[in-house]
Parts: structure tokens; C-alpha cells; sequence
């Protein structure tokens, strides 16, 4: 395994949130699953701290954006919900928790993001909600359901039971401030031109983004769009992911919203 794909693995995949049930598992059990040592995987994880910093400095520096963060609603703990978007050690919420932890020190953060997540596995975290007890709820999924199994479809999730499901989710997390973040657009030429999806043959369309995305903007909570188009900057090689710059986009739309 080559260096950047282990970087790619550490930063995406978080052993400790899809295996719950094992325990012990700390840092360094973590660090042999991706074949790395103690010290390999701890500075992984410092680099990883750093660009999350810097993106928060980056943000509050801008005009008007720490007016934005006072502007939010009163809270003392928000947990997100979601896929690798959220799971990601660049993501908007790492980012969020660190602009939080220097312009509003009150509010903790709990991620709960699981890379490959769907609406259906994302059920499973309903009693985490009510054993941490949050009064906000960021919830960021579809992305996965929407991916396609072969170039004609069907998608991983059916458009119905993704709705279902996140209808689901809300009416069991009871009376507790929610805000929805639309599944980000995909950049279509570069998914079909990423060899790992050419050769699972997997896909993602924009229109299967779109229909989980307008469902979410006529519910009665929030909701947040990240389908930022025209901005490939904001996406990584594979057309699915986004970038730091990608993550500090959300973050800007989050708090502006």
C-alpha cells in the first residue's frame, strides 16, 4: 500500500465508530490495522489537526464570518450525522468543532460520521442520540444511497426508502433543533474516470443528488445546500469527496444559512 493511499484510509476511515463493539481498540491497535506504527499514525492525525486549524483560522479571518458563528443559535452540544463527508478528518464539522472551540468555547461537538454510511445503517445511531442527549443535530446522508451499482443503476438505496429512512430519523431523534446538509454535488466526468469506481463499476449521478437534496429543502426543518456547482476545486480527484476547501465551503454556508 502506497503512502497517499494509507494517508487516504486514515483520514477517511474511523475503525473506532464501524466497530463500536470492540474494545480496547486504542491508537495503537488502530494504527496496525492500517499497517502503520504508533508514530506514523499519530503524525498522520497531527497533520490532519493542523489543516482542520488552519481552515478555522482561515474562516474566522474572513469579513463578517465570526459575526455569522454569534449569530447561531444558542447550544450546548451538537452531534453530526453522516457519511464520509463527516467522518473525514478534514470535515466540515472538524472544522466547525475548531471554530467553535475558539469563538464559542461552550459548545462541545460530537462526530458521528461513519465512512460508506447509508440512511438505512444511519438508523442504527438512533439510541447514540438519545444516550448523548444533543440539542442540536447536524444530519449530512444520501450520498451513499444515491451511488449507482452499474451505469444504468439501480442505486444503492431506492429513492423511497431513502426518504423514508431520513423521515425516519428525524421523527425518532423527538423534540431536538435539526438542520439537514443536502449530499454534496459530484463532479460526473471525474467519478467515471476514477479507476477504483471503473473497476467496482460504481457510479454517482447528479440527479439522484438533486431528488435526495429537494426532498430535504421541502421538510419543515432546515436545511442546508452544499451542491456547490462550478467549483471543481472543491472536489477531490474522485469527483465524490471534497476538498479542505470543499469542507470550509460548507462551513461558510452552514453558518451564513
Amino acid at each position: 500500500m502506497t503512502a497517499a493511499l494509507t494517508a487516504r484510509l486514515v483520514r477517511f476511515q474511523r475503525p473506532d465508530r464501524s466497530m463500536p463493539y470492540l474494545q480496547g481498540l486504542d491508537e495503537a491497535r488502530i494504527a496496525a490495522l492500517f499497517g502503520l506504527t504508533l508514530d506514523e499514525y499519530q503524525a498522520l492525525l497531527s497533520d490532519f489537526a493542523d489543516q482542520v486549524r488552519q481552515a478555522a483560522e482561515d474562516l474566522l479571518g474572513e469579513p463578517d464570518f465570526a459575526n455569522a458563528v454569534d449569530r447561531l443559535p444558542d447550544s450546548r452540544h451538537i452531534v453530526a450525522l453522516g457519511e464520509s463527508t463527516t467522518a473525514d478528518r478534514l470535515s466540515w464539522v472538524e472544522i466547525l468543532r475548531q471554530v467553535l472551540a475558539v469563538h464559542r468555547p461552550d459548545v462541545r461537538v460530537t462526530n458521528l460520521g461513519v465512512s460508506g454510511s447509508t440512511t438505512t445503517q444511519a438508523l442504527a445511531q438512533v439510541p447514540a442520540l438519545g444516550f448523548l442527549r444533543p440539542d442540536w443535530v447536524l444530519c449530512m446522508l444520501g450520498s451513499n444511497d444515491a451511488q449507482l451499482l452499474s451505469p444504468a443503476g439501480p442505486t444503492l438505496v431506492s429513492r423511497d426508502e431513502t426518504e423514508r429512512n431520513l423521515r425516519t430519523l428525524r421523527d425518532l431523534a423527538g423534540p431536538v433543533a435539526w438542520t439537514w446538509l443536502t449530499p454534496s454535488a459530484v463532479d460526473e466526468e471525474r467519478v467515471r474516470a476514477y479507476p477504483h469506481f471503473q473497476r467496482a463499476g460504481i457510479g454517482w449521478t447528479n440527479k439522484d443528488i438533486d431528488a435526495t437534496a429537494e426532498f430535504l429543502r421541502a421538510l419543515p426543518d432546515p436545511t442546508v445546500d452544499t451542491r456547490f456547482g462550478g467549483h471543481p476545486e472543491f472536489l477531490l480527484e474522485d469527483g465524490v469527496h471534497l476538498t479542505l476547501d470543499g469542507h470550509k465551503a460548507v462551513v461558510r454556508a452552514f453558518v451564513s444559512a
